[in-house]
């Protein structure tokens, strides 16, 4: 699996975020296949153009997220098999996002991998830092222990389980506050700028007023691709552990009621269009 990545690096609002959006949105809702003209509509209505539609499918095609399949003499695509599993791992990320509570157990992640397995390190840490870890040391890491499973699965994916050791703990006891540490292990600084760029963002969709269902599908697309990382890289530490005013319920709450006003549109949109 490790070359079928949720694409982190695409810029929220290029092409390519855009369709990946749409695809972990809506293609296994409507039997896992759809024809090259209703993506290339799906995407003139959030204004991009054809060209740019067919380019955001090859970057799609070489993450292996999407294979080319005809059906009934129509050319397509479908989600590749292997992508599903990340696919509703994305689910969960962005429709039920976790917060720790003070009491919460934490996990640890100490690794020792060999110099001639470095292109994994890397891989290793890339990953762990995708889904919200933050870095003690370069060899450990730490999270949530509710992200222990996902952790699981990298380690699986990577083949690096035998070089790696999990612990469950209670809170960390750090020489000073756990709150200043939490600071140097994770950049907040970097969150919080995350965060409050999605709330201007969907706050900007929310307000815009009446709509057809065709610009609902393109706000509430533009909202989900605004939103879908910050699940991702914020773990949902606990409110004392972070600064005062963090923003990152405010714009949790932007994004549930953006999908409150556009989802059930959007998806309407979608069906008839396909159909």
């Amino acid at each position: 699996m490790s070359a079928i990545l949720d694409d982190m690096d695409s810029r929220p609002g290029s092409a390519t975020s855009l369709m990946r959006t749409i695809i972990g949105l809506y293609l296994r809702q409507i039997g896992g296949w759809i024809s090259i003209a209703n993506l290339v509509e799906l995407m003139a209505q959030l204004d991009v153009s054809a060209s740019a539609a067919r380019t955001a499918v090859t970057r799609l095609k070489s993450k292996e997220l999407l294979r080319p399949r005809a059906v009934g003499g129509v050319a397509g695509y479908e989600a590749n098999s292997d992508a599903v599993p990340m696919l509703e791992g994305g689910d969960r990320r962005i429709f039920s996002p976790r917060t720790m509570s003070s009491d919460d157990a934490w996990c640890l992640i100490s690794f020792s991998i060999p110099e001639p397995r470095r292109e994994a390190r890397h891989q290793l840490r890339r990953r762990l830092h995708w889904i919200g870890c933050g870095t003690v040391s370069p060899a450990l890491w730490i999270c949530p222990d509710f992200l222990r499973n996902e952790v699981e699965d990298i380690l699986a994916d990577l083949e690096l389980r035998e070089c790696a050791t999990l612990f469950r703990t209670d809170r960390p006891l750090v020489g000073g506050e756990l709150k200043s540490a939490i600071a140097r292990w994770w950049d907040l600084g970097a969150l919080e700028s995350l965060h409050r760029r999605a709330l201007g963002e969907l706050g900007q969709l929310i307000s815009a007023g009446p709509t057809d269902p065709g610009e609902a599908f393109a706000r509430y697309v533009r909202g989900v691709d605004a939103w879908r990382v910050i699940p991702y890289l914020d773990p949902g530490l606990a409110p004392d552990l972070l600064p005062a005013e963090w923003p990152g319920r405010d714009s949790g709450r932007a994004f549930d009621e953006l999908a409150t006003l556009y989802r059930e549109s959007s998806e309407a949109y979608l069906k008839q269009l396909v159909e």
